[in-house]
């Protein structure tokens, strides 16, 4: 079904999907990128990266200026030409960092539960985890409402600690290679709902989303779009959507960023 680029938001997950997962490369995605940008289409990247990753991410992919919405929800990052919003140039939604590693070292040293967070390491230890190198992996750290960890315990402990985190107003998120814990009030899907909402108002009601992910931690920016991309990635778990439609939802048959491109083609055709 082709969608109108006049109308068109793309939210996009990063890793897997607009960018290798492993080389980290982007080529196969640059002429659609092009053509949005031609068209005066917002690109808006929906990860589970920093705000400062982000932000230099967005001037290698030539989307300076665009909202992007950080650590899985829990930083909304405004349109640089919002400078009128009252929550520009940034929104944090619910605890901010600090009380984050807070609450969770009270937990870890109350309950024993093994796990190691990015701030207990320092820049080399989490690029050999990442494989990012030690400059991406200092802008990692730069959390602002979130805290991400390595979780080494058993799943009944696994189970406690998410009650824990939930009896306290946050929640646990399992990503690629680490969970991320954030305030309830996050999330992606509360995110775009809200981005939307902050588009409508200055744009009109007629806009349509259109999301592209890879990987089961995508399903609450697929769910939240009115058109979904599922880009073939490598989870052994499927991305399992709440309105899997053929009319909605269209699988790639490419992995990342070559996915991403043949889903918007799917949609858009050659406009």
């Amino acid at each position: 079904m082709p969608v109108s680029v006049a109308s068109l938001v793309v939210i996009t997950d990063v890793d897997g999907t607009l960018i290798d997962h492993n080389t980290h490369e982007w080529d196969a995605a640059r002429a659609w990128l092009t053509r949005l940008e031609a068209h005066q289409v917002p690109v808006v990247l929906c990860s589970s990266k920093t705000a400062a990753e982000l932000t230099g991410l967005q001037k290698v992919l030539g989307l300076d200026g665009q909202p992007f919405i950080a650590e899985n929800g829990a930083v909304i990052s405004l349109d640089a030409s919002w400078s009128d919003h009252p929550d520009y140039p940034r929104l944090l939604t619910g605890a901010r960092h600090e009380e984050i590693r807070t609450l969770l070292e009270q937990l870890r040293d109350a309950h024993g539960y093994k796990f190691t967070t990015v701030s207990d390491v320092d820049e080399q230890t989490l690029s050999e985890w990442s494989g990012l190198t030690p400059k991406m992996a200092a802008l990692a750290k730069l959390q602002e409402a979130s805290e991400t960890l390595i979780w080494r315990d058993s799943d009944p402990q696994l189970a406690a600690f998410t009650a824990a985190l939930s009896e306290n107003g946050l929640m646990l998120i399992e990503g690629g290679r680490f969970w991320h814990v954030l305030d309830q009030q996050g999330g992606k899907d509360q995110a775009i709902a809200w981005l939307m909402k902050q588009y409508r108002q200055r744009r009109g009601n007629d806009l349509v989303t259109l999301g592209l992910g890879d990987a089961p931690g995508d399903a609450p920016l697929l769910d939240a779009t009115d058109y979904t991309v599922v880009v073939k990635g490598y989870s052994r778990n499927a991305v399992t959507l709440k309105q899997d439609t053929p009319e909605r939802v269209y699988r790639t048959a490419e992995y990342g960023p070559a996915g991403w491109s043949e889903g918007l083609t799917h949609f858009l055709g050659e406009q």
